[in-house]
Order: structure tokens, then sequence, then C-alpha cells
């Protein structure tokens, strides 16, 4: 593996983070980043979600490592400094969802080529969760996972979805699937929405560390989705949703002033997932995972517990 840039001025995580430069089966190109854990006891495999890059969950693996995980997060393809799709560098764009799956195979076997220390858990974070839940269905070799507002359906206005369908079917029939969905546009989100009522995070400390780092290095971010990105994520997610839940203990995490992925999905799908658990958080918004320090620190509580009963269970 070839050594790759990380950008360790702005992550705030743990010492010593690396990262390396990853080819996908397909010849894509893509990164991803290392924060171990002194003594660690397990590895988590952290899959970011759309728009999201490796050094956003610097203060995560700081939370994971003090609690004895090591952490390995990725650039998927089309975002942060990993190859980018569409001629639009800012066009969040991927050909077909299964592609992702060539991402995690290479991020698996990147882990084991590192040794790192197993077992190895999973956390999804909205289009990370899209992307997990699949993978667990193919095989992906975690004890438990752990999900933070997954994506298993967009948030769209009542009666809307059928037109997004429609526009989303329609421009990549008809040339325009590399084109920016309506609606969305070419920046960062955090640096053109004001901190008052944005839909990812209440907490100003943790909003200010995203937009720093969007501002000291904009070549992470990404504007919104094409047009295929959306008419792939909206097949890919009905298809899980008509799947039976995988045999892998899960722990959700979703705020109750969730705005951007659908909670009758997720509220839906965890309520038949036989090991599965279903975690409301009060208050919260879309990043649960970036909200205050007591609501932080309680998820990382309850998600390590959880791992390591069910690494228990596992041994057993």
């Amino acid at each position: 593996m070839q050594s790759a840039p990380f950008f360790s001025d702005i992550a705030d995580g743990p010492d010593g983070g690396r990262a390396w430069w990853l080819t996908a089966s397909d010849g894509v190109r893509i990164r991803v980043g290392l924060w171990t854990a002194g003594g660690a006891n397990g590895t988590v495999l952290l899959f970011p979600g759309r728009t999201e890059y490796i050094e956003k969950y610097g203060r995560a693996a700081g939370d994971l490592a003090a609690r004895g995980l090591a952490t390995l997060a990725i650039d998927w393809r089309g975002q942060g400094i990993a190859d980018r799709l569409a001629d639009d560098p800012a066009a969040g764009h991927v050909h077909w969802f299964a592609d992702y799956q060539r991402d995690v195979v290479a991020m698996v076997d990147a882990a084991r080529a590192l040794d790192l220390p197993e077992p190895f858990y999973l956390i999804g974070h909205s289009m990370g969760g899209c992307i997990g839940l699949r993978a667990l269905h193919e095989g992906l070799p975690v004890q438990a996972a752990m999900f933070s507002a997954p994506m298993w359906g967009i948030g769209l206005a009542t009666g809307t979805r059928p037109a997004a369908w429609a526009m989303a079917w329609g421009g990549s029939l008809l040339g325009f699937g590399k084109t920016i969905a309506p609606g969305t546009g070419r920046d960062s989100y955090v640096v053109t929405a004001p901190f008052e009522d944005n839909t990812l995070t209440t907490d100003r400390d943790m909003w200010n560390y995203m937009v720093k780092q969007a501002r000291e290095h904009p070549e992470l971010s990404l504007g919104g989705p094409s047009l295929r990105w959306l008419h792939e994520a909206l097949k890919e997610t009905s298809e899980l949703d008509r799947m039976d839940a995988p045999k892998v203990p899960a722990l959700t995490f979703l705020g109750t002033n969730e705005r951007i992925v659908d909670p009758g999905r997720v509220t839906s799908r965890m309520a038949r997932w036989l090991e599965g658990k279903l975690e409301m958080v009060d208050g919260a918004e879309h990043e649960v995972l970036m909200e205050g320090p007591e609501t932080r620190g309680q998820i990382f509580d309850q998600t390590v517990t959880f791992f390591a009963d069910h690494a228990r269970t596992s041994a057993a």
C-alpha cells in the first residue's frame, strides 16, 4: 500500500494517524486512514456518509481509542480525496451503488494487510449505513454493527418520492446522470448554511469543527449528489428495505429531529431486526456522533459495551 496524504491539522484525532491509497478491483483509487489505540482489543471499520472524509472522524476515533478500539476509516470513491467520478468534481457521483462494495473489499483487505487487531466491528453513518447494510448481507467480517442515522431511505417530502424517482431515472437515461440534482448545489453545506436550524448538529463546537475542516481543506468537500447517484440510492434503499435483516447484532442511533434520512425506514428496519436495538437520541439532528460531548460520550459508551457483549457471545 502506498502512503497517502493525511490532514492531521484538522482531524483532532489520536496521535499517529496515517493514511494509504488503495486501488479497488475496477481500478478506482480510494483512501483509508488509521488511528491506533494502545492495547486495542478490536478495530472499528468506519463507513462515513455522503460528502464525508476520513478526517471528519478524528474526534470519534479519539472517543473509540479511549475505549480500547482502533479505527480504520475510508474515503469512498467520488468523495474526500479518492478519485472523483464526474467531470464536475463537486458532484457526488457513482455509476452503480454496488461499486461501493468494491471499496469495502479493498478496505477489509487493507485491515488484514495491516494486521489490525480483531475482532472487527462496523460503524456506518448515513450513506455509510446503507453501504454497511449491504456489506453485512455480503458477509462483511464483523462481530457487531452500530449505525448512526443510517440512509435506509432518503428523507423526501410527502408525495415527492415518485417525482424524485422520475427525475433521477429520466436524467440518467437522457445523459444527464453526472449532473448535480436540482435543489442542491456545488458548495459544501457547512460553508453555506448558518448554524441556526442546520440539519446536522445542535452543538456549535462540533459545527465549527466541520466548518474549519471545509475551509482549510476545501479539496475534501463535496456538493450535491448527481442524478445518477440519486437514482442508485433510491433503488438500493428500496431493495434493502425488502430484505430480511442480516444475522449480525446491530445497535442504531437516530436523532428525534432527523431531517435528512427517512426515520420511518429506520424504525421499520430495526423493528424487524431480531438482534437489533434502536436508540432515539432526544433533540439530536442527523449527525448524532457530532453532537455535544455528553451525548457523544453516552453513544460511544453504549456502542463499545454492545460490541464487547457480542464479541464475548461470539467467542463463547
